[in-house]
């Protein structure tokens, strides 16, 4: 793997994209930097991270050999390979708030933001971008937000993580390259936050509406189950879920 590390970038995804569209990128290849002036997240929202305190990182991963369907596999992959690690980092009470924000109990420890480079309508390499609270210790303005030092009271090096993510990607990816998408989609719908528990959501149109998440589809919309007994599809744009 070729790690290359910033002391400061507007936004490591971009910072990606552009090398990327500019020379060969190794596949894996991974830039970390101690600041970033403008991380992005799902949305468009803004993702702000205290300087040389959190992992802020992007990687290349080459997708021209796969058969991929459903983009929203690589979705799939990046959080459990994310979660994986932090099984053995001692944080508990993991889950996977859909898409892809990765939860200890009900606070948002790291959101990923994954972008694709199309190529004759197929999917040629996508750039993957994960922010992990590792030792900030305060987040203003954002009560749901925590990080591994506050729920284990451990400082933690950057390096061994992100090392420990990138190695764990490598392996999820190949059960996706070997074409394993049932294994991958159960494990994911058994991480969902909130699977099975009355829920409350909001609409495209900002109405409030009750259900229970039952799962996933292929491309990656939520499934709600909902109080007249159907299951409805949500796609990003469609439904948030409010908790």
């Amino acid at each position: 793997m070729h790690i290359i590390k910033l002391d400061a970038t507007d936004s490591t995804n971009s910072y990606l994209r552009k090398l990327s569209a500019s020379e060969t990128v190794d596949d894996y290849t991974a830039i970390i930097t101690e600041k970033q002036t403008e991380g992005r997240g799902q949305m468009g929202t803004i993702w702000s991270s205290q300087s040389s305190k959190n992992l802020t990182f992007s990687v290349f991963k080459d997708m021209s050999e796969f058969q991929l369907e459903h983009p929203f596999y690589i979705s799939i992959v990046t959080a459990l390979a994310v979660l994986k690690t932090l099984q053995f980092s001692s944080i508990s009470r993991l889950s996977i708030k859909w898409p892809n924000d990765i939860l200890s109990a009900n606070k948002k420890i790291c959101g990923i933001l994954i972008e694709n480079v199309i190529k004759q309508n197929k999917i040629n390499a996508s750039i993957i971008g994960i922010g992990l609270n590792v030792n900030q210790t305060e987040f203003e303005n954002l009560p749901k937000a925590s990080s591994l030092k506050i729920l284990s009271g451990k400082v933690y090096d950057l390096n061994e993580l992100a090392i420990a993510i990138l190695n764990n990607l490598k392996d999820c990816f190949s059960l996706l390259k070997d074409g394993k998408y049932d294994v991958l989609k159960a494990e994911y719908e058994t991480r969902l936050f909130r699977k099975n528990k009355p829920s409350t959501f909001k609409d495209a149109e900002g109405l409030m509406f009750s259900g229970f998440i039952k799962g996933i589809s292929d491309s990656g919309n939520l499934q709600i189950l909902l109080e007249d007994n159907i299951i409805k599809s949500f796609d990003l744009k469609e439904v948030s879920l409010l908790y």
